[in-house]
């Protein structure tokens, strides 16, 4: 059977993730059964381990991935994990990735304190080694996702993001915690010497525009009607502003532009409205704008590459970064 792109891409680590997702297994292990349950019901519904993989890729470019490595993937997919649980408490989703979310089938409260649980298991796993410098970068991201979750719902209510502020919410969202992850890699082989210092901020710098690619192009497959896990045209009909939207209402009067967005304020989800505003945004070039300054983000990180130590784990991350750009879903 051929292998998938994303097979193909964490081939130099294929063997450290496939050891991850055991070690990773065991540490969500609880003596409370319903917290048992509940983080065993988690670990079955993982997604493409993307964030494990860009760990593993990053230490490999410097070094030989060893127990620092492992459990600077493990921290930071736990962190994800329950931000992902709180995330859907906030937004009230029933599901996530095509599978019932913890809070639709055990209630926002203990989604909740399994959020917290993961949070806390994640904190203490470097606490109890010593990995200071993994942890400072992980809470650094941690409060970049908080903060760009809440800049997204303040500006939600007057509909007033400018593209200056979308691309500050989904740095702070999205692309922060891939940055962690590329930094953590770094940091997991060469630590807090000089040239390790320089090397975590460059990796750190490539995972940001990576980031910003995995999340542009989501933004682009909502109008493509294939994003897994939601119906097509969900930004719109939750009045969500991503940058194809962004661009086209800049093209227009100020008149107009309060005209378009009366009309998402009132009742996006209507079909009919629904057609008309993606008119709208083709015909303004929306779209078009948004694959640009998509590849644009692309060249940028391909450069950003250039820094780093030839070999296979520097070829899957820019082919990583490809991936981001053209999947389709």
């Amino acid at each position: 059977m051929a292998s998938s792109p994303l097979d193909r891409i964490k081939a130099p680590v294929a063997t450290e993730l496939d050891g991850f997702e055991s070690a990773f297994r065991d540490l969500m292990r609880s003596k409370v059964p319903l917290l048992d349950w509940v983080t065993r019901y988690i670990v079955r519904r993982k997604g493409k381990q993307i964030r494990p993989m860009l760990v593993y890729l990053a230490a490999r470019c410097y070094g030989e991935c060893g127990e620092k490595s492992r459990r600077a993937a493990a921290l930071v997919e736990l962190l994800h994990t329950a931000t992902l649980v709180h995330d859907d408490v906030v937004d009230g989703a029933p599901k996530r990735r095509g599978f019932w979310s913890i809070n639709a089938l055990w209630k926002n409260k203990i989604a909740v304190l399994i959020g917290d649980y993961l949070l806390s298991r994640g904190l203490l796993l470097a606490l109890d080694h010593k990995d200071y410098q993994v942890l400072h970068l992980t809470s650094n991201a941690v409060r970049r996702m908080s903060e760009g979750e809440l800049l997204q719902i303040e500006k939600a209510r007057k509909l007033d993001i400018t593209e200056e502020v979308y691309f500050e919410i989904i740095s702070a969202k999205t692309a922060s915690l891939m940055a962690t992850c590329c930094a953590v890699g770094v940091a997991s082989v060469l630590g807090e010497s000089e040239e390790g210092v320089k090397r975590v901020e460059e990796a750190r710098q490539f995972g940001e525009t990576l980031g910003l690619v995995f999340q542009m192009r989501d933004d682009l497959l909502d109008f493509d009607g294939h994003r897994t896990g939601k119906s097509p045209l969900a930004d719109i009909k939750e009045k969500k502003l991503t940058l194809p939207l962004i661009h086209a209402l800049g093209q227009v009067s100020w008149l107009e532009r309060r005209r378009w967005i009366g009309l998402i304020k009132g009742q996006p989800a209507d079909p009919r409205n629904v057609s008309r505003i993606v008119e709208f945004i083709e015909s303004s070039g929306g779209l078009a704008y948004a694959r640009r300054v998509m590849q644009d983000l692309v060249e940028k990180g391909q450069r950003q590459l250039a820094s780093f130590p030839a070999g296979s784990a520097r070829d899957s991350l820019g082919a990583l970064l490809v991936f981001a750009a053209e999947r389709d879903h």
